[in-house]
């Protein structure tokens, strides 16, 4: 007796609270969308799992070695003080090879010019200038490099001692030979000329 005046009481306060103001039945209705929207996608989110953030674990992952490749082929194609003349801050025949692979050659998305700044103000404008001037008589497919001015100095060595590394490399390669086993797994060499030797 006393369970059913409870269950009484407790449905009319329900009526008297749905009946009392549109708006707040209104309110009702989305959070109760909202609620079931949300389990929806909970629902979703746990049978994907680990799907949704396997995705952003991997792009944390591979975002430093992405700012490595950029900072990369920044350096690489940086015009640097070498492909200048000195006296007025025009390319030179290696400078203007530079420029154009990277205006034909590189990737599309690495077609970048980066002009090391000069001593002054006006040797940078006139190096910027003979680099524009550079492309500007190529023959390009898509849209013309960006030039920009950097800082940053690539690392350079001299000619001679990049020959000198190579020919000492060149030096201490050992000699191509054969396998001892073949893939086979018999041992020997192979014969040059195919035949056998005669048979005694």
């Amino acid at each position: 007796m006393r369970r059913n005046s409870i269950f009484q009481r407790a449905l009319f306060a329900i009526i008297l609270a749905v009946m009392g103001s549109n708006t707040v039945s209104a309110d009702w209705h989305q959070q109760w969308k909202r609620f079931w929207h949300n389990v929806g996608v909970g629902h979703h989110r746990n049978n994907a799992w680990p799907e949704p953030f396997v995705e952003s674990d991997a792009l944390q992952v591979i975002a430093p070695f992405e700012i490595m490749k950029r900072n990369g082929w920044r350096l690489h194609n940086t015009i640097g003080h070498e492909l200048f003349r000195d006296s007025d801050g025009e390319l030179l025949a290696s400078g203007h090879g530079r420029v154009r692979w990277i205006a034909t050659q590189s990737p599309v998305n690495r077609r970048e010019i980066y002009v090391l700044r000069g001593r002054s103000q006006d040797e940078t404008n006139a190096r910027v200038a003979s680099v524009r001037d550079a492309l500007s008589r190529l023959y390009q497919t898509g849209p013309e490099p960006m030039v920009y001015i950097t800082d940053i100095e690539p690392a350079t060595a001299s000619g001679a001692w990049g020959t000198q590394i190579n020919r000492m490399w060149m030096e201490q390669l050992p000699a191509p030979k054969l396998p001892s086993t073949s893939a086979a797994g018999t041992s020997g060499s192979t014969q040059a000329g195919g035949g056998g030797g005669s048979q005694q």
